[in-house]
């Protein structure tokens, strides 16, 4: 086992190899406050890459509905319990927040899934701590849709109280889920093969074909359960980020790298796909004005998924603001309340960012604000609030303007001879 630096953990923790990174990382944040599980990413997923023969049972792409959904079948609850196994009561962070780049969630002082693997399995055969899902689990990727959590030790009953935020106490909340295409991912080291690679262009990482021969160590492996096994071709498959696109190849991308079609086809304008800048140590390096770089380091609202698993994975969430503290904290770490604090009262500047969301199929680089005059004065969460209908402006590649939005949505009226028109 090597040392490899995870920022996520705010300490140096095991991997199968060393560590090496791309210049620029692909990485993505979902903001779920936004998700009506209307599941057309899921569908222009399926329209796009998992048709075929042999692939009904593949969705790359998925919205589930928690606390009781998963695909598959409580694949995060399994992998949690088997941490707590290997490590009973020790799956605990350090007090507050380490602040800082490097640690911005404080250290993770229990084990990941690399660092229980060694004496909960035979070192030879395992390199991962995980379990395969039986055929059953992979069952019904819609299952507990829309079921709510109630009163507790009341079946079949909605708590007539805890209506309002700051939580309820009847509640259920979409998690939107792709391959997170980690920085250190867990389908990479088991394969006994090393027929999986992360691409040194963007980290995007994909599953060789030629050299996969259908173990299911990676299916195994993957906490998150997004490397699935093909029967009738008998090798894996993964989410591959629709990487012709984010390449600027895709025909319909005019050399410009593209959103993903998951992330296009977004109605709630949930999603924002990036290329994030990387340090030598995986950590993000300094971009200030990247959109992606703010949410999760500047304002830090956006957090990553199960990040004590140690994969260290390149999706980040806004948590939803009625979801009671404990459970988010187990899902997105101890960086949640000030997540849902800063998101309640956004800023000036967080507040434009949000508007970038979706605007666009074209992968924004920078950002500027123009300010504009001030709109609304009153009170938000119980404190003072002013909104300004400022000008948010967004940048390629190259440096070019994409497009530009404002805060205020605009009015259009239509003409009276057209007033009943489509």
């Amino acid at each position: 086992m090597a040392n490899v630096h995870n920022w996520h953990l705010g300490r140096d923790a095991e991997y199968p190899y060393d560590a090496r990174f791309p210049e620029r990382q692909f990485a993505f944040v979902f903001n779920i406050n936004r998700c009506i599980a209307c599941q057309s990413c899921t569908m222009a997923c399926k329209s796009t890459w998992t048709f075929s023969k042999g692939q009904e049972h593949m969705w790359w792409a998925n919205v589930e509905t928690k606390p009781y959904g998963g695909y598959p079948q409580s694949w995060d609850m399994k992998i949690l319990q088997k941490l707590e196994e290997s490590n009973p009561g020790g799956q605990i962070w350090s007090r507050g927040n380490g602040g800082q780049a490097r640690n911005p969630y404080g250290r993770f002082e229990g084990e990941t899934i690399f660092e229980a693997a060694k004496h909960t399995f035979d070192p030879e055969s395992a390199r991962v701590l995980g379990y395969l899902p039986t055929d059953e689990e992979w069952n019904s990727p819609n299952i507990w849709e829309d079921n709510p959590l109630g009163k507790r030790g009341k079946r079949d009953q909605l708590d007539k109280e805890g209506t309002e935020l700051p939580t309820h106490k009847t509640w259920f909340f979409y998690l939107a889920r792709i391959c997170n295409h980690c920085s250190y991912p867990a389908c990479l080291a088991a394969c006994p093969r090393k027929a999986i690679y992360k691409r040194p262009e963007d980290g995007i990482v994909l599953i060789d074909q030629k050299e996969c021969r259908g173990y299911r160590k990676c299916v195994e492996a993957c906490p998150y359960k997004k490397s699935m096994y093909r029967g009738n071709t008998r090798v894996s498959e993964k989410c591959v980020a629709c990487y012709p696109r984010v390449a600027g190849t895709d025909p319909e991308s005019g050399g410009q790298p593209m959103e993903t079609r998951c992330m296009a086809a977004c109605i709630g304008q949930i999603r924002m796909q990036g290329l994030v800048k990387l340090d030598r140590d995986g950590s993000w390096a300094t971009d200030r004005q990247h959109p992606l770089y703010y949410l999760v380091h500047v304002a830090k609202v956006a957090l990553p998924l199960y990040p004590q698993l140690g994969t260290q994975p390149n999706g980040y969430y806004i948590p939803p603001s009625w979801v009671p503290r404990p459970y988010l904290r187990q899902m997105f770490g101890p960086g949640v309340d000030q997540a849902l604090d800063n998101y309640a009262v956004p800023d000036r500047e967080l507040l434009g960012v949000l508007q970038l969301f979706r605007r666009s199929n074209l992968i924004i680089y920078r950002y500027e604000i123009e300010e504009g005059p001030m709109i609304y004065e009153g009170m938000r969460s119980g404190k003072p609030y002013k909104l300004y209908n400022d000008t948010v402006i967004a940048f390629g590649r190259e440096g070019q303007e994409i497009f530009r939005t404002t805060i205020e949505e605009p009015v259009y009226v239509r003409p009276r001879e057209h007033a009943n028109s489509i």
